[in-house]
C-alpha cells in the first residue's frame, strides 16, 4: 500500500530556522546532582554541536549532507525526525517521515524482528492491520527468512540494517531520512535499497541523505549542504559542495579556521580553488601533434601540457589529474608520482617553472563533454601538502572516432567470436 501524495499545499517540506543545538558538560560526576539542588549555580558548560543553521528543503527536492566526522550531521538529522529537541531556533517538517538513522536505533534487541517491525510501524503512524499488509513485502525486500522470528540481539549489522530499512521503506513517505547506515550493509543490498530509493524520488518522496560516498550524493541528490564545525558552510549543487568539502579535507587541521583564506569558489563554469599557495598551476592546454586544440576525437593521441610555478621551495611536488564525466564522477586519474617522475621534481626551488606534458596515446573516452581537475601536492597524494589544487580547470571536448559503436563512456578493446556447438 501507498501513502497518499504528499498535499500540494505543503510549499516547504522541511523548514529549519535558527537552529542550534548544545549539550551540557559536566567537569565533575556529582555536579550534575548539583545543578539538581534548590538555588544551586550553575555546575555545567553549554558544546554547541550546531549553531543557527538556516535552510529549507522543497516537496520531492533530494539534499545530501555532506561534512566531517563530528560536524553535527547525524544530531541535525535526530533535531528534523524529533528524537532530540533543538537548544535554539525550530523545525517544521510536513509529511509522514521515514528514517533510517544510527544502526537499529529505535528496535529492542530483546524483541524477535517480527515485534520489531510491529513495533516501528506503530511508531510511523501505521495501524497494526496495516503493518500486517506489509509484512509480506518487508520480509522479501529483507531477505533474512526465519531469522525474522529470532531476537533482535543474535542479527548481524547486515540483517539488521536490512530490516531496519525494509521496515522504515514498506510504506512510501512523504520525507525519506538516510544516515549512513547503508554503508554496512552488503552490496547487493545496497543496490536493492538504492532502487528503491531512486523509485520514491520518481513518485515525489523528499529525500535527505547522508554519506561520505560522493557517488551515492551525486547519483542520488540535486542539491548537497556542507556542515563545518556545526554551522552551514555551503549550500549548492553537489558537485560544487563535494569539490569544497575536498578541498577542506586536503588543509591541515591548523588551516581548517582561515579555510576561506585557503579555498576560492569560482565561477559555476569551474569549481573549488585551494591550497597553501607554494607552487602554481598556471596554465593548461590540450595539444594534438604539437597544436594547442580545444577539442579532440575518441581514439586519438593527445597530450595534456600543465604548466606549474615555483612561488616558494618545496621538498616534493606531485602534479596530477582527473577526468570526470559531466554528472562529476570520476572517470580516470594519475600523477607523476605513479609515472615516476617524483626524482625529478624534488627540490624544486622558486622561480622555477616547469611543464609537464601528460601523454594519452590512445584517448578512448565516448563522445561529449568532460572536465579536467588537477592538483599540485607533496609525495603520492592531495593530503600530503595541497599546494594548489584546481577543480574543473579544463573542459575536454571529444568528438565521435572512427571505431565501432559503443554504449557508456570509455571504450575497451572487445572482440567477439562466433562457436558452434
Amino acid at each position: 500500500m501507498n501513502a497518499p501524495t504528499p498535499d500540494p499545499k505543503f510549499q516547504v517540506a522541511i523548514q529549519v530556522r535558527h537552529l542550534g543545538k548544545a549539550f551540557k558538560h559536566y567537569a565533575r560526576h556529582f555536579a550534575r546532582l548539583l545543578d539538581w539542588l534548590p538555588g544551586s549555580s550553575t555546575h555545567h558548560q553549554l558544546r554547541w554541536v550546531l549553531n543557527d543553521l538556516n535552510f529549507q528543503i522543497q516537496p520531492g527536492e533530494s539534499v545530501g549532507i555532506v561534512g566531517r566526522n563530528g560536524a553535527g550531521k547525524s544530531t541535525l538529522l535526530k533535531l528534523i525526525t524529533g528524537t532530540l529537541m533543538p537548544t535554539t531556533g525550530q523545525v517544521e517538517v510536513k509529511g509522514r517521515v521515514a528514517a533510517l538513522l544510527e544502526l537499529g536505533m529505535g528496535f529492542r534487541p530483546e524483541l524477535t524482528g517480527y515485534e520489531n517491525v510491529r513495533m516501528a510501524g506503530q511508531l510511523q503512524g501505521l495501524s497494526l492491520n496495516e503493518i500486517e499488509q506489509c509484512m509480506e513485502d518487508i520480509l522479501a525486500f529483507a531477505e533474512i527468512g526465519d531469522a525474522l522470528h529470532e531476537p533482535l540481539r543474535v542479527y548481524s549489522s547486515g540483517m539488521l540494517v536490512r530490516l531496519a530499512f525494509a521496515t522504515a521503506t514498506a510504506v512510501k513517505p512523504d520525507i525519506l531520512i538516510v544516515d549512513e547506515a547503508l554503508a554496512v550493509g552488503d552490496a547487493y543490498f545496497q543496490h536493492k535499497c538504492y532502487q528503491r530509493i531512486h523509485e520514491f524520488k520518481a513518485q515525489g518522496t523528499t529525500l535527505l541523505f547522508v554519506s561520505h560516498d560522493p557517488l551515492a550524493i551525486k547519483s542520488l541528490c540535486d542539491r548537497a549542504l556542507l556542515i563545518e564545525a556545526g554551522k552551514l558552510s555551503l549550500d549548492g549543487s553537489p558537485e560544487q559542495v563535494l569539490d569544497y568539502y575536498n578541498a577542506l579535507i586536503a588543509m591541515s587541521k591548523e588551516d581548517v579556521v582561515d579555510h576561506a583564506l585557503h579555498v576560492q569558489l569560482l565561477p559555476t563554469e569551474s569549481g573549488v580553488r585551494s591550497g597553501s599557495g607554494e607552487v602554481k598551476i598556471a596554465q593548461v592546454m590540450l595539444l594534438r601533434q604539437g597544436q594547442e586544440v580545444q577539442q579532440c576525437f575518441e581514439g586519438e593521441s593527445v597530450v595534456l601540457a600543465v604548466e606549474v610555478q615555483m612561488l616558494k621551495a618545496v621538498q616534493s611536488l606531485t602534479l596530477g589529474f582527473m577526468i570526470k564525466d559531466r554528472l562529476g564522477n570520476d572517470i580516470f586519474g594519475t600523477n607523476t608520482f605513479h609515472l615516476g617522475l617524483s626524482q625529478t621534481l624534488a627540490n624544486a626551488q622558486p622561480g622555477q617553472r616547469w611543464q609537464i606534458e601528460f601523454e594519452v596515446t590512445q584517448l578512448h573516452l565516448a563522445a561529449g563533454s568532460y572536465s579536467i581537475s588537477l592538483a599540485a601536492h607533496g609525495n603520492d597524494s592531495h593530503l600530503s601538502g595541497n599546494y594548489d589544487w584546481w577543480d574543473r580547470a579544463f573542459t575536454l571536448k571529444v568528438g565521435r572516432g572512427q571505431g565501432t559503436d559503443f554504449a557508456g563512456v570509455a571504450r575497451m578493446p572487445v572482440t567477439a567470436q562466433l562457436k558452434l556447438k
